[in-house]
């Protein structure tokens, strides 16, 4: 899938473990760690000039497919994929026990 550079995306940036989004010359993140097959969200920060744009939404839409694509399981202690999570009963099949427990599921 290529995207031209006009249109900002989501990319996955292991080595710093967070999901960036460019913009502006603003970076929003996603602060993930990886143990084993659990990925934990810690925390998503989105700079003042790109709040207002959706932009956590999209970090979070990122965290959870790359998840799902990667057989992860998830625990969302970041309170932006908590809630995302807690409204979006299709995401629960990706929970750790963990995960499960911070949503009180």
């Amino acid at each position: 899938m290529t995207t031209a550079s006009t249109s900002p995306s989501v990319q996955d940036n292991p080595a710093k473990h967070r999901f960036e989004y460019v913009s502006q010359g603003e970076r929003a993140v996603a602060i993930y760690s990886l143990e084993g097959n659990v990925i934990t969200f810690v925390h998503t920060l989105v700079p003042e000039a790109l709040q207002g744009q959706g932009i956590a939404h999209q970090l979070v839409l990122a965290g959870l497919a790359s998840a799902r694509e990667r057989g992860l399981r998830v625990v969302p202690q970041c309170p932006v994929f908590a809630a995302y999570m807690r409204a979006h009963p299709e995401t629960h099949d990706l929970l750790a026990d963990e995960g499960r427990a911070l949503l009180g599921l």
